[in-house]
């Protein structure tokens, strides 16, 4: 067997992937400027909109990884995901298209919305998952596969923005359901690609087809049933009535904070009930426990990472529509499009980024899995310094060099890349095989909770004649707002880099 060589199967899910996040990065693109443009939102109702869908979006996968772990398998939840989202693009499309009737389009636009974030729930841990089963335990290759698996990912992020941009962003408000059409095409060909191709690719290293047995029945295939002892129906029991009350306690404490904002409460409350759940297990042996808190722990620290970097779809975006001079030439840029420089960067770096770590690792230097979350972190921090150098001292209404965002957009590529697909990676290497999917959707949970982070963040965004302030924190200008970045993020960086070493050793010798 050549193991220098990847499954096919990966480049399955690689082309699945790709065209599954061209839907959702081509509707992501105009989405901001749909509801300012469009559905005439102010910006911060756009943003909380924007939030709470992007926040639910890495919310449901909780969910969905359950199902397909316990249920269904990874098939069936792939088909089911894609065909729900399809449903909830061609929505947003008829919602665009109805603009005369304002209450209609509104309710055509947060059923659409729906439809995406629970097709979303089914199809992101999923195939995320599916990628690892591809290799035997301990492959080498899996850092490099995800690392491939997320060049897919950020193929179809790149050709989004500048295709749905294109025919979506024209300054007239009824050409933005062109945009949702084609994202809503896009999402039906990823349906007709898995289930004509399922078959003869997916195929595990030991010749089984992948993702047709659920997972949690597969890893207790083999083995003698064990009886529930009335000691085991008493812990989970405990456990219910214990999570059932962190619930209650948590919901209150972040209705005392957000009042009415029930998807926050849920999102935050989740984000600390589901994983505690985990840890309840009572098959979980020390050194199982050990390796989830590890992920717990990182993944707290990736929430700051992705409350920062989601600016993209949301405050950058702005800025790049009202405050970025974008002509080139005499042509005028769509803002929609700057929403590419990301995934582009991220195709060229992550082709390059497998031999940087293989370079290390011959000379004993590669960093651990930690330790490069905290370098993502750190750069995220340098990209907002880059942004705060350019609007620093900027008079009012005056536009930007587009030089300072591609600046930004560069160096947090180089953030992602160290943080994003390795943490997928760890994520797979740690979990236990009967929690694969499960645990994916809890690592999309810190997502989730970053994401409705970055709702509320980019509602700061500031706005002339109104004075916003964060723990008595002033923003009235664009400095002041990219600086709460520039400091959140290198302070989430220097706090993982002192736990760097713990960390590793609670990982057990996994790499």
């Amino acid at each position: 067997m050549n193991n220098s060589k990847h499954p096919k199967g990966l480049y399955l899910i690689f082309a699945t992937s790709t065209a599954e996040r061209f839907s959702y990065y081509g509707m992501r693109a105009i989405f901001i400027l749909f509801l300012t443009q469009a559905l005439l939102f102010d910006t911060e109702k756009a943003a909380s909109i924007y939030g709470s869908y992007t926040g639910l979006v890495y919310l449901t996968p909780l969910i969905g990884g359950y199902v397909a772990d316990k249920y269904w398998g990874i098939r069936r939840s792939v088909f089911w995901g894609a065909m729900l989202m399809a449903i909830g693009q061609f929505l947003m499309f008829f919602s665009a298209s109805m603009l005369d009737a304002q209450e209609l389009s509104h309710g055509l636009m947060y059923g659409g919305l729906t439809f995406l974030i629970l097709g979303n729930g089914f199809f992101k841990p999923t195939v995320s998952s599916l990628v690892g089963q591809l290799y035997e335990p301990g492959d080498r290759r899996l850092d490099s596969a995800y690392t491939i698996f997320y060049m897919g990912v950020n193929v179809g992020s790149f050709l989004a923005p500048l295709v749905c941009g294109y025919f979506g962003e024209t300054g007239n408000p009824q050409d933005f359901k062109w945009g949702f059409l084609i994202a809503a095409i896009v999402t039906v060909f990823t349906v007709v690609l898995f289930e004509t191709q399922k078959n003869r690719y997916l195929i595990g290293p030991d010749g089984q087809q992948l993702g047709v047995v659920p997972d949690a029945r597969k890893a207790t295939e083999g083995t003698s049933a064990k009886t529930q002892t009335p000691e085991d129906a008493r812990r989970k029991r405990r456990n219910l009535w214990v999570c059932s009350a962190m619930a209650i306690v948590l919901a209150l404490f972040f209705y005392w904070c957000f009042g009415n904002d029930w998807i926050s409460i849920g999102i935050f409350t989740a984000c600390i009930v589901f994983p505690a759940s985990i840890l309840m297990d009572g098959s979980l042996t020390k050194i199982e426990r050990d390796r989830i808190l590890v992920i717990y722990i990182i993944a707290f620290f990736v929430i700051f990472f992705w409350a920062a970097y989601e600016q993209a779809g949301a405050s950058l975006t702005l800025f790049a529509s009202e405050q970025t001079d974008r002509v080139i030439l005499g042509w005028e840029m769509p803002a929609s499009w700057i929403q590419s420089f990301n995934p582009f960067f991220v195709v060229i770096l992550a082709a390059i980024m497998p031999g940087v770590w293989g370079a290390l690792a011959r000379r004993g230097m590669e960093p651990a899995s930690p330790t490069k979350q905290a370098i993502g972190l750190l750069l995220l921090s340098l990209g907002y310094l880059v942004i705060c150098f350019g609007v620093k001292d900027v008079q009012p209404g005056v536009k930007v060099s587009l030089i300072w965002l591609t600046g930004l957009y560069f160096i947090h590529t180089m953030g992602e890349i160290a943080l994003s697909p390795i943490g997928l990676s760890m994520v797979n290497k740690l979990t236990p095989v009967r929690f694969a999917s499960l645990m994916m959707g809890i690592w999309y949970l810190s997502t989730a909770t970053a994401n409705k982070f970055a709702g509320t963040l980019s509602g700061l965004y500031p706005e002339a004649g109104k004075v916003k302030t964060l723990l008595g924190y002033r923003i009235e200008t664009m400095f002041d707002f990219f600086l709460v970045f520039v400091v959140m993020s290198a302070a989430a960086s220097l706090v993982l880099f002192l736990l760097s070493k713990k960390l590793q050793k609670m990982m057990h010798g996994v790499e």
